[in-house]
């Protein structure tokens, strides 16, 4: 009896120390280089527990209830330079870590899509890249697919530039996700080549992409990647602040005739916040080296407004948009006197609430709601005559609890889910209507050591279809689970390596759709009887983040159980290949880099390459529409505000083609940035003029449905300006 009491005395007397351990401080001020002045609003990262400040009028932030040891402190703040600073700290001291910053090319990459809080790129186990609001406004369009085509990656699937849509690593469709603040934006982009994903670059904070499977957080469709759209409108757990932001922005372009123009602001009283923004873009025809592609323009306006409440425990924000648009379905030359060709009009309500308390308890961080309305209207016009409406409303929700670090262990856990009333009437009625309904839980577990981190977790998910009319009800169970280690080789270099198993349901389109679909080039024969696809994982990835050099190196290979394709019949219909949705084993590998050498402090030279190679497995059949072999090359040279950068950018030829397909050759292609960017502490304005295809480069996109009879757009230019004021 004595012996248990006495190890339980030992114990408990090891642990008075640990209990009484005094916490430090860390604090210090972030200015700018050229004059010293405070910068406000710059995020001050805590790399080792994620923590973040925002640093106040006067520059300053900080830390407290620090625990003893090594510290990584990093500030950012779009488009200076950020700094990443190590502080050590003993029982009761404090240290300071002060930042100067100035305009940079080259910035540290922040993120919440891969893990769900905010942390820098150089921790994520998933492949994520982050592009800022001013880097985005040069690739100003009327398209997502657009706005990213080109990133390290990504390409793009269009049927006209109003109509393009992001394709990562070879995935495109149903497997890649596009989001808006973390929720579906509820468009019907992902099943017809000819549906666009309408999008304005001066309307968001920064995208996200995250390259490869992120099931475990974000569902099935997210198979092949995710595209992250973050407002930035009003951030709901903001410190009360009573001061004015806003921004105000335009473009205009040659070749396609872009003209377009951009406004909003935010202000606080007390612990409330609002925010207005709204804005317009236009395109014509686009000119190629051999002649303008007709039906090719392409409009959107916007408008959305917000309110949000904010306490030291409780805290929401209420978002209401609308979005309206038109663009073209590109035609060849000879036949644009035959008919008027036709025009897809679109329009979007969304309303959106987030709320949730933070600091609940010792063991719980936070909790955050989020439920979304999305009211989606297309319209297939053929000159004024409306000849197929389609209807798509999406109600979801998402909840999520982080838990408090403790030691090494920190984590979240969740619900999410959706219903979707989805409807066509006229012409081209391929499926019938639908209720479709979704529900998931989730969690994710990571462990930090000194060396390295291990991170695990899951997600059960069930989607169930109903359909009107003499059509099967169907539904779908499944599990995505992942696991990885990220280990820190030496100061600045990470190792990564991951294992995802996925799951994919069925969409409606591949189990009911009967009919001609000249969005894809198809006349579709879905299948009611498809299983569920399944998909094994391993990817692998060098990084490297320092002051001379920034880059990283990822491999992937993606093993497909019952993969859902369209196979072709060799029968025609309609001119149009009929092809059934079958399923077969296939798989995904590749490879993709980019880096960034620092040859001077002004001068950088930018590098990158990506490949994927995607077939079925039991005969090798290329898949379609994938990407070739790809590359980058440039430079990027700043000078005090004044920044130049010429870049190339290469494709290979691609012959290996899926058997309706036609090659596409290879091409190198020249493009020349120029910006100034002038700041002080409450004003920034940023010019930029790109010129495009300067030599006038006759090329053609593989993974575009208009390929045979459209290239891409030829030599033009492009100029923006924004102006912020915090």
């Amino acid at each position: 009896m004595l012996r248990p009491l006495a190890s339980w005395g030992a114990l408990a007397l090891c642990l008075i120390p640990a209990f009484g351990q005094q916490t430090g401080t860390i604090r210090g001020a972030v200015k700018l280089e050229r004059n010293g002045d405070p910068l406000h609003h710059a995020t001050v990262y805590l790399v080792e527990p994620r923590r973040t400040a925002e640093s106040g009028e006067d520059g300053a932030y900080e830390f407290r209830d620090l625990p003893p040891g090594k510290y990584t402190v990093v500030a950012h703040l779009h488009p200076f330079s950020d700094e990443r600073k190590t502080v050590e700290i003993t029982p009761g001291s404090t240290g300071v870590a002060d930042f100067a910053m100035r305009i940079a090319a080259i910035h540290e990459e922040v993120n919440v899509t891969s893990r769900g809080v905010e942390q820098l790129g150089l921790e994520s186990f998933q492949t994520v890249q982050s592009i800022e609001q001013l880097d985005l406004l040069p690739r100003t369009s009327t398209g997502l697919g657009e706005t990213l085509e080109g990133l390290t990656g990504v390409a793009k699937r269009s049927f006209g530039p109003g109509s393009s849509r992001p394709v990562i690593r070879g995935f495109d469709g149903d497997r890649v996700l596009i989001m808006q603040d973390g929720l579906p934006t509820g468009t019907l982009s992902s099943q017809s080549g000819d549906h666009g994903e309408p999008f304005d670059s001066s309307a968001v904070e920064r995208i996200e992409i995250v390259r490869g499977p992120a099931t475990l957080l974000w569902g099935t469709n997210a198979l092949g990647g995710v595209v992250n759209v973050i407002t930035g409108q009003i951030p709901a757990d903001l410190e009360p602040r009573d001061d004015v932001h806003g921004f105000l922005s335009t473009n205009a372009g040659s070749t396609n005739g872009q003209f377009g123009g951009s406004g909003g602001v935010d202000f606080g009283l007390g612990r409330w916040m609002f925010a207005a923004a709204g804005g317009g873009l236009r395109t014509g025809d686009y000119g190629t080296p051999i002649g303008n592609v007709f039906n090719s323009g392409s409009r959107l306006q916007y408008g959305n407004g917000s309110v949000a409440r904010y306490g030291e425990k409780a805290f929401f924000n209420f978002n209401f948009g609308t979005w309206d648009g038109r663009y073209g379905i590109p035609f060849p030359a000879e036949e644009r006197f035959e008919e008027p060709g036709e025009k897809i009009d679109w329009r979007r309500y969304n309303g959106r609430f987030t709320g949730g308390l933070k600091n609940i308890n010792s063991y719980l961080d936070r909790l955050t709601v989020q439920i979304n309305f999305s009211d989606w209207l297309h319209r297939e016009l053929e000159g004024s005559k409306v000849e197929t409406e389609f209807f798509n409303k999406i109600f979801s929700y998402r909840a999520v609890v982080d838990q408090k670090k403790r030691g090494r262990w920190s984590g979240s856990f969740g619900v999410s889910g959706l219903r979707r009333d989805y409807e066509t009437v006229g012409d081209e009625t391929l499926a019938p209507p639908t209720i479709q309904n979704n529900f998931a839980a989730f969690g994710l577990q990571e462990f930090d050591f000194e060396r390295f981190k291990v991170q695990f977790g899951g997600r059960v998910e069930n989607n169930r279809f109903r359909p009107n009319g003499n059509f099967r009800d169907r539904g779908f169970t499944g599990f995505s689970g992942s696991a990885g280690i990220n280990t820190r080789l030496w100061t600045g270099g990470s190792f990564v390596a991951t294992y995802s198993h996925s799951y994919r349901a069925p969409a409606i389109e591949e189990l009911y759709n009967f009919g001609p679909h000249p969005g894809n080039l198809a006349f579709e024969i879905g299948n009611q009887n498809l299983r569920r696809e399944r998909g094994d994982g391993i990817e692998l990835s060098l990084r490297q983040n320092n002051s001379r050099f920034r880059g990283e190196f990822n491999f992937f290979y993606y093993g497909l159980k019952d993969f859902i394709y369209l196979a072709p019949t060799g029968e025609v219909e309609d001119d149009l290949f009929v092809a059934e949705y079958l399923q077969g084993n296939a798989r995904y590998f590749g490879a993709e880099a980019r880096a960034d050498f620092r040859l001077h402090r002004s001068l950088w030279l930018n590098a990158g390459f990506d490949m994927v190679r995607a077939e079925l497995r039991a005969d090798s059949t290329p898949l379609p529409r994938i990407p070739p072999l790809r590359g980058r090359l440039g430079f990027d040279w700043r000078w005090k505000g004044f920044g130049i950068n010429p870049y190339f950018q290469f494709q290979d030829r691609q012959d290996r083609v899926f058997l309706t397909e036609t090659e596409t050759p290879g091409a190198a292609v020249f493009h020349l940035n120029a910006s100034y960017t002038w700041a002080s502490k409450h004003l920034l304005h940023a010019f930029n003029v790109l010129w495009f295809n300067a030599t006038d480069r006759l090329y053609f996109n593989h993974t575009a449905f208009i390929k045979n009879f459209a290239p891409e757009i030829g030599r033009g230019a492009r100029v923006s300006y924004t102006m912020r004021f915090f």
